[in-house]
């Protein structure tokens, strides 16, 4: 049972209601928050792969209008003039700033008065209405995990820009030395996917059974100082451990290390939202593509995991730890932007799974070896545009949630997927090898 099947179950609706609220109203100041800029840092475009910040702000809230106030609510559109300039699918990031946006202050209020009516669908729907969208506050999930999600990207467009003092840090506990870098996972059949997460995607659904051969995975994240290793071998250099994609990718666009990281001397530097700083070698490497996580590994003598590897090793929980809501500053995981990095390896023991496998949940996206496939029995809910339209061997999967993603936007069953060249998410990723 998930935090939100016990307040539904033991608080009924009018719990469910005023979680949501409370929710809906906290992810809304952290979406302003990261948008209390300038107007030019909002209307700029930082890079290509990125929306400029005004487009994600208003996106937020016509994806609200159109799930809560049209589909559920009824009611008439407030915008329709703009549904197409907030739509993700007609328009790449990269045309996004030549469109006719609204100015900050416009969607601003626009997203206010978007979310004022939310509220009021709120207090009149019936969540235990049979309607998928209604039951249990679907429709409300939907919209507070897009969010969310898009504070995420929000996040890493802030990083592309380079400017300093726009985002704050945070204090994380130290780290702690492993006794053995790996794990042990037996084989076996485990259950994947989930029926009963009630905000869960259609992509982590449905649950289903797969056996799976004993391998090893690591205990943590891979760290800036073993990738590090990796970098002064000449792993950049040795096309043996590329795929013939992953080594022109790299060759291509000059890549020589992770993103942000620059050498003066014999020290690494990074950049980390507008500010330099020597890299810190027990803090999860991230901002690397699939391409270098997947060169590391096999220069390493190891591969990356699969998704139901991955899954696996958090033991069959909502999170590897239990059923217990992380919550923004809880003791098992480096969630919701407690500060903006990845704490040090070792530094949350108490969020370990059942086989002892640490960190597994935030501090950096975790690269699989897995293509973005439908489960077997995949039903589309509640739009293809979701997930369906991405099924196929064009994005790898991802999973586990970097430090930048919210508590309620994550579990052991989420599925993240993008590009293998991607770096400016917050990805890293650790290794595995099969049983011999």
């Amino acid at each position: 049972m998930t935090d939100l099947d016990a307040v539904l179950g033991n608080a009924g609706p009018t719990g469910l209601k005023e979680r949501i609220a409370a929710e809906l109203a906290a992810v809304r100041e952290r979406s302003l928050a990261y948008t209390d800029a300038d107007d030019d840092m909002l209307v700029r475009q930082h890079s290509p792969l990125m929306s400029p910040l005004v487009w994600d702000l208003a996106h937020v809230g016509n994806y609200e209008e159109l799930w809560v106030l049209r589909e559920v609510g009824g009611i008439e559109p407030l915008r329709p003039e703009i549904d197409h300039l907030y739509d993700a699918v007609k328009h790449p990031r990269k045309d996004r700033p030549s469109l006719p946006l609204l100015g900050p202050a416009e969607a601003r209020k626009y997203i206010s008065g978007v979310r004022g009516r939310v509220l009021d669908v709120l207090d009149q729907v019936d969540l235990a209405a049979p309607d998928p969208l209604r039951s249990g506050g679907y429709v409300f999930g939907l919209v507070l995990q897009h969010e969310h999600q898009h504070d995420e990207t929000m996040l890493a467009t802030l990083q592309l820009s380079r400017r300093p003092g726009l985002v704050r840090d945070g204090e994380l506990p130290p780290g702690r030395p492993a006794a053995e870098p790996e794990v042990h996972i037996p084989a076996g059949v485990f259950t994947m996917g989930t029926d009963t997460v009630a905000w869960a995607y259609d992509n982590e659904r449905p649950a289903h059974r797969i056996y799976l051969p004993g391998y090893w995975i690591d205990r943590r994240p891979v760290t800036n100082a073993a990738y590090l290793e990796f970098v002064e071998d000449g792993g950049y250099r040795d096309p043996r451990w590329w795929l013939p994609q992953g080594w022109e990718w790299a060759e291509r666009n000059g890549v020589e290390a992770p993103l942000y990281w620059t050498r003066d001397g014999d020290t690494w530097w990074r950049v980390r939202f507008g500010r330099e700083e020597p890299v810190p070698p027990d803090e999860p490497v991230q901002h690397v593509s699939w391409y270098e996580a997947d060169a590391y590994a096999r220069w390493a003598g190891k591969r990356l995991p699969t998704e139901a590897e991955w899954e696996k090793a958090c033991g069959g929980r909502t999170y590897p730890w239990g059923e217990a809501d992380p919550g923004h500053l809880g003791r098992w995981a480096n969630l919701g932007h407690r500060a903006a990095r990845p704490s040090p390896a070792g530094a949350f023991p108490d969020g370990a799974s059942p086989y002892g496998v640490e960190q597994l949940i935030g501090d950096v996206w975790e690269w699989t070896d897995s293509w973005f496939q439908p489960y077997p029995g995949y039903r589309c809910f509640p739009y293809e545009e979701y997930s369906k339209v991405f099924f196929g061997e064009t994005y790898r999967v991802l999973r586990g949630g970097s430090w930048a993603t919210h508590p309620s936007a994550v579990r052991t069953t989420f599925r993240n997927w993008d590009y293998p060249i991607r770096r400016q998410i917050f990805a890293g990723f650790r290794c595995a090898r099969s049983e011999e």
